[in-house]
């Protein structure tokens, strides 16, 4: 593995880096993404139970804000109930906004180095084809192993560019859809809250341990 690094130059150094970042990335978004920490299921139910027996008061307000993404949009619509049901849908959209901000957050930069990975193995290609024209001119075709590093060069650093890029592209677009999902099932979950609590909605039990 180690000569497999040198024989790359010096373009393996962001080469590895960029990999680093992409696994770091992968595993941090992995964890914070959690279908369960986003949009716990029954939650809808259970503040629902909660108004119905008043327990909703500002300190389970506020704990339940803390408590997850979904929690913060639920919390921010109860907060304003009592101005109506535009101002509740309002302010539902105005707390989602940071909240898919930060579900969004270093995908932008996962995005970039499944990007440049590839790009950043052809510029190893083209220097690995230069440094074996060099030799070349300089008379070592009578030693066809003076070729070996510039060729290794250019082969390695284009496999390891597409090692990098393709499970970061794979995983930024996986996270993408991810995030969009989630997204979704939280605005359905506000607004069948305002629907419930507007008397626009009956309220099914069987729905979401309502």
């Amino acid at each position: 593995m180690l000569e497999m690094v040198k024989s790359g130059g010096w373009l393996m150094v962001p080469l590895l880096l960029a990999s680093i970042v992409a696994l770091a990335i992968i595993l941090e978004r992995a964890w914070t993404l959690r279908t369960n920490r986003i949009a716990p299921p029954h939650l809808l139910g259970d503040v629902w139970r909660q108004l119905q027996a008043g327990d909703l008061q500002p300190d389970a307000l506020k704990r339940l804000q803390a408590d997850s993404p979904l929690g913060a949009l639920l919390a921010a619509g109860l907060i304003n109930a009592r101005h109506g049901r535009e101002i509740m849908k309002e302010s539902i959209e105005d707390a989602a906004e940071p909240i898919v901000h930060d579900m969004e957050k270093f995908l932008t930069l996962l995005g970039t180095i499944a990007l440049i990975s590839p790009l950043l193995g052809l510029l190893g290609t083209v220097v690995g084809i230069i440094d074996s024209f060099l030799v070349a001119t300089a008379g070592g075709l009578s030693d066809p192993t003076l070729l070996a590093g510039g060729i290794s060069k250019a082969l390695v650093t284009t496999a390891v560019g597409l090692l990098v890029a393709i499970p970061a592209m794979v995983m930024h677009r996986y996270y993408v859809r991810h995030i969009t999902s989630l997204t979704v099932r939280m605005e359905q979950q506000a607004v069948k809250l305002v629907d419930m609590l507007h008397g626009d909605r009956e309220v099914d039990i069987r729905e979401d341990g309502v």
